[in-house]
């Protein structure tokens, strides 16, 4: 069984994902936060920060494209391929208005024909291998089953199925009896996304499903770093494990934005999933989420990891 972080835009970058990887060992495949490649073929600096291979030593990323034009697709693609990636992933998922509009990630599935022009358009000139990660549909889940079949035409390396439609956002939870489309009929390699919080989940999961050859983690891992670790029979995090894993991102990130204030936005986001673990931490997770300097940061931080125990069960979302 393989285990992949899922792609967390804001989150999930390059120093997250080396320093994770330092401390949690265990995750197959990272996947990136999307990169969205333009008419001039190059990539910005920012592009480059998270895909230089040098970013990524140790572990196997996997970089995610979100484009509805099949030459940007592979100009990006190919290019990474060039760099030494060995799969390059199509966004079909992202929920996100701004993107919808624009007929990208999940505003794709809205116009199979559309769709289908782009896979049509990939697949002709790629030089590698192409996963997908997708939604059931845009508005219902009866839209998957067009849907699927559409995607069974063409030879992706990986199907991952978040099985939620666009307007679910990741409020609404995830309509898992919809996955048994895919698990029934998708011909090719299938993963599954969405969800799974604790080992027990995966566990679940997998009894149900037990044709899927990986999961896709993103929120539970979030919540504990050590979730796959769990579902691999290992042990539990440790409050150690956890300050030093939080203290060598924090001061990377300072090192990195050279800004206290850019550093604790980006934290901030963290403790939202991260301070779950935590018995007791309402109060402190406030201080956090009002902190605009980093010695209250600072301080919230030490109080949470010298005075609270570690919670077993984690709330429900």
């Amino acid at each position: 069984m393989d285990y992949f972080f899922a792609p967390m835009e804001g989150v999930t970058g390059a120093l997250y994902r080396r320093i994770h990887h330092k401390y949690f060992p265990g995750v197959d495949a990272y996947y990136m936060p999307f990169l969205t490649p333009t008419r001039d073929r190059m990539f910005t600096p920012r592009d480059l920060r998270e895909t230089a291979p040098e970013h990524n030593l140790g572990f196997r990323a996997v970089p995610q494209l979100l484009t509805r034009d099949s030459g940007d697709f592979c100009w990006a693609a190919n290019a990474l391929f060039d760099m030494g990636y060995d799969e390059v992933n199509l966004n079909l998922g992202c929920p996100s208005g701004t993107v919808v509009a624009k007929g990208k990630g999940a505003g794709l599935l809205s116009d199979l024909s559309a769709l289908e022009a782009l896979l049509d358009g990939i697949f002709a000139g790629v030089q590698g291998p192409v996963s997908v990660k997708t939604r059931l549909g845009l508005e219902s889940p009866e839209e998957f089953g067009p849907l699927l079949e559409l995607l069974s035409r063409y030879p992706i390396s990986l199907l991952i199925v978040h099985p939620r439609v666009r307007k679910d956002f990741y409020r609404e939870p995830v309509r898992r009896n919809d996955f048994a489309l895919a698990h029934q009929n998708y011909p090719g390699p299938l993963c599954y996304n969405g969800g799974l919080f604790t080992p027990e989940d995966c566990e679940a999961l997998l009894r149900d499903y037990p044709r899927v050859q990986s999961l896709m983690l993103g929120q539970g891992l979030l919540r504990n770093p050590a979730l796959i670790r769990q579902a691999n029979g290992g042990p539990p995090p440790t409050a150690e494990e956890l300050k030093a894993f939080h203290d060598e991102l924090y001061h990377s990130y300072l090192e990195a934005f050279r800004s206290g204030r850019n550093t604790i936005f980006h934290m901030k986001e963290l403790w939202s999933y991260l301070g779950t673990l935590f018995e007791g931490s309402e109060k402190l997770l406030k201080q956090i989420r009002k902190a605009q300097d980093t010695a209250r940061y600072e301080s919230a931080v030490e109080q949470i990891f010298r005075t609270l125990p570690i919670r077993w069960e984690l709330p429900e979302t």
